[in-house]
């Protein structure tokens, strides 16, 4: 299996998110974590995995010069895209109250991209998922952000909390891409890494 490939390499998780840390869990995955503050900027012009391949690159430029010969990095990054737009985190709780506004009664696309870097080789692979969600009410929505408080959640809803139970009618591509990593693609890359190549 993957553990089998991947038995002289160390892979390193360089995300604070819960959810990935506990994807890369349930996927029997031997992993360090490491962690670096980087400002998620991006340039204007880009548009949906363009961004997201671009961030993913960019968190792990921060390693560079770190990783050792054995070490496989991986960053990620998540972002909703809807009427062309990106909408990121909330940037407090008005944002995620406008946020939830906007995708009610919307399909939007969750995009994640997945950056692997060794010291001889960066790649990266990406997802998109297209989420609809019924009308939300401004109680449901008032309720889940009290609640649940999602604010460090790329489109203020995490779809496996209340609001993806009550509010979600219909998704069509990877469910845990939308949680914050397509755990298929990342598994599938990992199964056929080669560090020699």
């Amino acid at each position: 299996m993957v553990n089998e490939n991947l038995k002289n390499i160390k892979l390193i998780l360089a995300s604070g998110s819960p959810r990935r840390q506990q994807f890369f869990k349930d996927l029997d995955l031997e992993f360090e974590i490491r962690l670096k503050e980087i400002e998620e900027i991006y340039p204007e012009h880009l548009k949906r995995e363009l961004i997201t391949n671009y961030l993913a690159v960019l968190k792990s430029k921060a390693f560079d010069g770190e990783i050792a010969t054995n070490e496989l990095l991986i960053t990620s990054d998540t972002l909703v895209w809807l009427n062309d737009k990106a909408l990121g985190k909330p940037k407090d709780y008005d944002d995620a109250f406008q946020i939830l506004k906007s995708i009610s009664n919307q399909t939007h696309e969750v995009v994640t991209s997945v950056c692997f870097k060794t010291l001889k080789k960066t790649e990266v692979i990406f997802d998109c998922t297209k989420v609809t969600f019924k009308t939300l009410t401004d109680d449901a929505i008032k309720y889940y952000l009290n609640n649940y408080k999602p604010f460090d959640k790329a489109g203020a809803y995490g779809i496996q909390e209340w609001i993806g139970l009550i509010g979600i009618s219909k998704i069509e591509g990877s469910y845990t891409n939308v949680v914050g990593l397509p755990t298929e693609k990342v598994y599938d890359y990992l199964s056929k890494f080669n560090q020699n190549e």
